[in-house]
């Protein structure tokens, strides 16, 4: 397998993000919306993904096949934040998404001191992602029942959890 890297999105990545933002298997399993246009991608990189705290491309090889993100809570909720991704359908089953989410599991609990957890809800139907998050070391804590719009519908999501004492405990 060829290496896997976390970096930040670039403008001239529009190519290889359009490509994989726009395969109608990401499409139809995440909340990204299909992209009508270059102008419409770029418009999102440049709004969305570059200037977002914790946007990463996944990188196979040096070449954006996915994205992985991360957004800290604030307030109350500043001890957690929300983890979200997706992968270019041609790159499924290859453990490539459960090694960035490890990656970028252990950089933010190494980066943001005061985060204890990392929340991640994926559609109940979407068992790949479930394991994808079991093999990084998330805990299934439950169903939200009706929590989310995706693609027009109410859907159930399941909630995963890991908390830094995990990735500890993960490692011996």
């Amino acid at each position: 397998m060829g290496e896997i890297t976390l970096r930040p999105y670039e403008l001239s990545d529009i190519d290889e993000f359009m490509e994989w933002a726009n395969d109608e298997e990401v499409s139809r399993l995440s909340r990204l919306e299909h992209f009508n246009s270059r102008e419409d991608a770029l418009c999102y990189l440049k709004e969305v993904a570059i200037p977002h705290p914790y946007y990463r491309a996944i990188c196979f090889d040096g070449r954006p096949i996915g994205f992985i993100a991360f957004q800290p809570g604030s307030g109350v909720e500043r001890c957690k934040g929300l983890l979200s991704y997706a992968l270019g359908a041609k790159y499924w089953g290859q453990g490539i998404t459960t090694k960035a989410v490890k990656m970028l599991a252990s950089a933010v609990f190494k980066e943001f001191p005061e985060i204890e957890r990392v929340e991640a809800f994926v559609d109940v139907k979407n068992k790949a992602s479930q394991r994808v998050l079991e093999k990084a070391g998330f805990q299934m804590e439950g169903v939200l029942r009706k929590w989310i719009i995706m693609k027009g519908k109410t859907t159930d999501v399941s909630m995963f959890g890991l908390l830094s004492t995990d990735l500890v405990v993960g490692t011996n």
